[in-house]
């Protein structure tokens, strides 16, 4: 890390999520029973005035361009009563005047934030701030690394698609498939651990050097040859974008010379939908590329559940923020029923 080390502090009540290897199975599925519950609330269907966090302040350190997950948050906290605040290192703020980041961050922390939701650039940053700051740390996506809500909404997701309960080995017999750019992609690492926990059967499929042997083996999953092997009977399909942002001059690849191009080899289409499962869903973390990794047939088709997705990710951060801050789910869920 390039920010100065501090001796260990004492932390806020509450619990950090920085990888999906902080929640054992049994912690996963009362998250998304938590969720489940809070989901009329978080939909915006239920009654108003559940103030299970207030007084909470949450402090919001993104780094990164994001829509989603910063807004998903953003509703999240306002749902349950808490109070969110941005902080970015720009301009505006103290960096301008020589300020180093950590110290701005030590400075907020200061001011006794209930816990901080970080998106950055550096893979492990996350975890590091845990070990600085009071305030707990939730991870909204670190580099390459992890993007932890991401997949508990995407497990709740399928969950309810396949009308199963959030128990310990829900998703058993059911095949994921996770394709395209899996080298730069924190959303597929954070799924085949956190679905591979809940009992599915993963398969990763992308382009080359996009998808890494090495990761695969670390896993101990499949790597399919190509895109139809791994949707042939597949009960998910979970497509990802190409992460140009992070792309190297050293990726060279034939399917990246144009979009028609990757379509063709990596596109999910309606023909190659036909490979799923009879019963099969399309999953997609957004942004989407339109006629890239996926056609609008398929984005906006009755199989997908892409934009369920959403919904359903106010309701698990709603969850991850009430454990974050220290407040039982049961207190939330009991003061959403009277």
């Amino acid at each position: 890390m390039a920010l100065e080390r501090q001796a260990a502090v004492e932390r806020r009540p509450g619990r950090d999520l920085c990888e999906v290897g902080d929640l054992d199975s049994d912690e996963i599925c009362a998250l998304l029973a938590a969720a489940r519950g809070l989901l009329p609330l978080a939909a915006g269907e239920g009654p108003r005035g559940v103030l299970a966090l207030r007084g909470a302040v949450i402090l919001r350190i993104f780094a990164e361009p994001s829509t989603r997950t910063r807004v998903s948050f953003e509703v999240a906290a306002a749902r349950l009563g808490a109070q969110l605040i941005d902080f970015s290192a720009d301009a505006a703020s103290s960096a301008a005047k020589g300020e180093t980041e950590l110290d701005a961050l030590r400075n907020l922390d200061a001011m006794g934030f209930d816990a901080a939701i970080v998106r950055d650039r550096r893979d492990g940053h996350a975890r590091w701030l845990s070990t600085q700051l009071r305030a707990r740390i939730i991870n909204a996506g670190d580099g390459v690394n992890e993007h932890p809500t991401q997949a508990l909404l995407d497990a709740m997701t399928i969950l309810e698609a396949f009308g199963r309960e959030p128990v310990p080995g829900a998703l058993s017999g059911l095949r994921v498939a996770i394709c395209g750019d899996l080298r730069h992609g924190r959303v597929g690492r954070s799924n085949l651990r956190l679905l591979r926990t809940l009992g599915a059967e993963v398969v990763l499929a992308g382009p080359g050097e996009l998808a890494p042997a090495a990761l695969a083996s670390a896993e101990g999953v499949e790597l399919a040859p190509d895109l139809d092997s791994a949707l042939r009977g597949a009960h998910v399909a979970m497509m990802l974008r190409i992460q140009r942002e992070r792309l190297g001059a050293e990726v060279a690849l034939p399917e990246l010379a144009s979009e028609a191009a990757y379509h063709a080899a990596w596109g999910l289409s309606n023909a190659r939908l036909g490979l799923l499962d009879p019963a099969g869903v399309v999953l997609h973390p957004g942004p989407m590329n339109r006629g890239v990794e996926i056609s609008d047939a398929v984005a906006d088709g009755p199989r997908s559940r892409i934009f369920r997705q959403v919904t359903l990710g106010v309701a698990v951060r709603m969850a991850v923020l009430a454990r974050a801050c220290g407040v039982s789910l049961e207190t939330c869920l009991k003061e959403l029923s009277q």
